[in-house]
């Protein structure tokens, strides 16, 4: 479980209070300064408190324009509140806010703060109860993995989970189908969480996470083309990555992306199917969808042609 160094400066706790469609937008913005972050459901208002710990007064303009950008990226305002912390009683409390999440057929996650168990049946993924945010509890990260059962059949060889966040999705992915799973996102804090989750599910050798600004970096261009894509960050930037997308994906190649409102759904697929992609599956979690694309068997650049876009 997380665990503070002793003889750290004194600690606040920095929380948001909003809808679920706003909870990536400020869990990222929270993110950028805070080396803990976890997020909390009123189920009697369905409110989440998206909530970091950090040093008192640290890095104060920083986390002002991250919380300009999260307002931004939402169309949510969110009022930040500050309370003294002293570090047990945050982990604790997360702790109890996380039980275990059955997804699927397959998949169980639990956190570290519950007593290791092998489930007949079912694939357990362990993960730190200090870090919450995708933890599976969040209709995103549902949707994907149940995409991903639906997609299994198809034995994807190169894998790349774009925006992975706990890693959830990337150990998920290596556990099902016993491939190598190549882990990237642009929040170093992101990478360390990642690299703990693998490392206490012992999946060093099956998963990579790497530092990498979408699809920019030379391992990702090197790992491709890639037979099963994950992408679940936001419905904007899905858009805007939806052409380097096409360009690192294989023939026959399937796309899982999430991130995005059910209201959002039908931009982030026509922003796909302009680039080739063929719609082939849509799951909701409550307000969150999650879909499947399809490359043609040809690739891309055929199936757009034959298809006459």
């Amino acid at each position: 479980m997380a665990a503070f160094p002793r003889g750290l400066p004194a600690l606040e706790t920095v929380s948001v209070e909003v809808p679920e469609e706003a909870v990536p937008a400020y869990e990222a913005a929270l993110a950028a300064v805070c080396a803990t972050v976890g997020f909390f459901r009123d189920e009697a208002t369905d409110v989440w408190r998206v909530e970091g710990v950090k040093e008192v007064g640290a890095d104060d303009a920083e986390l002002g324009r991250a919380l300009v950008l999260a307002e931004a990226a939402s169309g949510q305002a969110a009022a930040l509140t500050r309370t003294p912390t002293e570090p047990d009683g945050w982990l604790v409390r997360t702790a109890e806010s996380f039980p275990e999440q059955r997804i699927g057929r397959h998949f169980v996650v639990r956190g570290t703060h519950l007593p290791p168990a092998r489930i007949a049946g079912k694939i357990v993924l362990a993960l730190d109860a200090g870090l919450a945010f995708g933890s599976g509890e969040h209709g995103s990260t549902r949707g994907c993995l149940r995409a991903l059962e639906r997609v299994a059949y198809r034995r994807p060889r190169k894998i790349i989970d774009i925006g992975t966040g706990s890693g959830i999705l990337a150990m998920a992915a290596a556990r099902l189908l016993r491939r190598q799973v190549l882990a990237t996102d642009i929040e170093p804090w992101s990478v360390r969480v990642a690299e703990g989750n693998v490392a206490l599910n012992r999946l060093g050798r099956m998963v990579t996470p790497r530092l990498a600004d979408g699809w920019r970096h030379r391992t990702v261009r090197a790992g491709g083309p890639y037979d099963l894509v994950f992408a679940n960050i936001l419905a904007r930037p899905l858009c805007a990555m939806a052409r380097d997308l096409t360009r690192h994906l294989a023939p026959g190649g399937t796309v899982i992306l999430s991130g995005l409102l059910r209201q959002q759904a039908r931009m982030v697929i026509a922003a796909h199917r302009r680039v080739g992609l063929v719609l082939a599956d849509t799951l909701h979690e409550g307000n969150w969808t999650a879909l499947v694309l399809r490359a043609g068997p040809r690739g891309v650049s055929d199936d757009r042609r034959n298809r006459g876009w």
